[in-house]
């Protein structure tokens, strides 16, 4: 609750003032009426109805009270938010092939993607997102859903062998853009996550490219790997060291992101992919617009009501009941 017109709020300064007044007339007034013996009166005993008569002066009082609050105008507030999104619908891609058990990432480079993709849904709030997987095949793990819960339980069932290998990046790129073509969304988006080059599928990546560029979807390709790739195998001195060779197609990568208005990003460690995957985040933000509505429901009726009434109370009562005579 607030009032309209918290300032008429100071007029309750006048009850003290009226109570003070009040009890120091009480003592100043004598009698209008002198007589030469009042021992009769002093039989009589007073009337209970005389000690009554300080409750005009109670009512008065409220009724000073009830006039003061509507004169302050209180009011109940009630507030509604509209609230309205324009998303971006957001279709990840994430290469599964034999190439992603190579550990420049610890532990390897597909558990170290699954916890910066995982870090990325979390940061989004009204986005809808799909995860699609690929090797030598594509296929859609989780299509496009706000129920992030369920996103990330098919995002830790991701493995590698789910897919036989070879990389179709081509084919992950037409399956997105098929995921993304009847979305309504004011931003379409597809993120392509990968450590190889085109090996596979029957659609080649520019050509899939030019797809997503007819449907306005914008594709951020992410090269994922360092100069000195390794995996570790047993050995008869024990665990050793051996270097592997994998092979990124920037040139393919960039132009797939320049086609369609994106950008290529290069991730070299784990603190450069969680950056890269931030920057992607600040340049496809949510618009959210928020319209606030306040309703007021004023009172001053009612004190206006209760204090008039108790006004003509008082008149009622100081000349029936309590009447003075003279």
């Amino acid at each position: 609750m607030d009032y309209r017109n918290p300032e008429a709020l100071w007029l309750f300064v006048i009850l003290p003032i009226l109570i003070v007044y009040y009890f120091w007339r009480l003592r100043k007034t004598t009698g209008s009426i002198r007589y030469s013996n009042i021992a009769l009166f002093k039989i009589i005993g007073i009337p209970k109805r005389t000690h009554l008569r300080h409750i005009l002066f109670l009512i008065r009082l409220v009724a000073i009270s009830f006039l003061i609050l509507a004169l302050a105008r209180p009011r109940i507030s009630s507030q509604e938010r509209k609230v309205s999104t324009e998303g971006v619908d957001i279709m990840v891609t994430l290469d599964i092939s034999e190439s992603m058990k190579i550990e420049d990432f610890p532990p390897n480079r597909l558990v170290a993607a699954k916890s910066v993709v995982k870090n990325f849904i979390l940061g989004r709030k009204s986005d809808r997102i799909g995860l699609i997987v690929f090797g030598s095949k594509s296929f859609t793990q989780c299509p496009l859903t706000l129920d992030y819960g369920i996103l990330l339980g098919f995002l830790d069932d991701v493995e590698i062998g789910l897919i036989e290998g070879g990389t179709a990046i081509g084919l992950a790129i037409a399956n997105g853009a098929n995921r993304l073509r009847e979305s309504e969304a004011k931003s379409k988006v597809i993120v392509l996550v990968t450590d190889g080059e085109n090996t596979a599928g029957e659609i080649a990546p520019i050509t899939a490219a030019e797809i997503a560029q007819t449907l306005g979807i914008k594709i951020y390709t992410i090269g994922v790997g360092t100069d000195n790739p390794f995996i570790t195998q047993n050995t008869i001195f024990g665990k050793k060291r051996v270097p592997v060779s994998s092979k990124i197609d920037e040139e393919v990568l960039q132009k797939i992101a320049e086609m369609t208005k994106g950008k290529f990003f290069r991730a070299t460690d784990k603190s450069t992919f969680e950056e890269i995957f931030r920057e992607i985040g600040e340049l496809e933000k949510t618009v959210i617009e928020v319209t606030e509505f306040t309703r007021y429901e004023e009172h001053f009726e009612e004190l206006l009501t209760w204090g008039l009434l108790l006004i003509l109370l008082e008149f009622l009562l100081s000349n029936l009941i309590f009447r003075k005579i003279p």
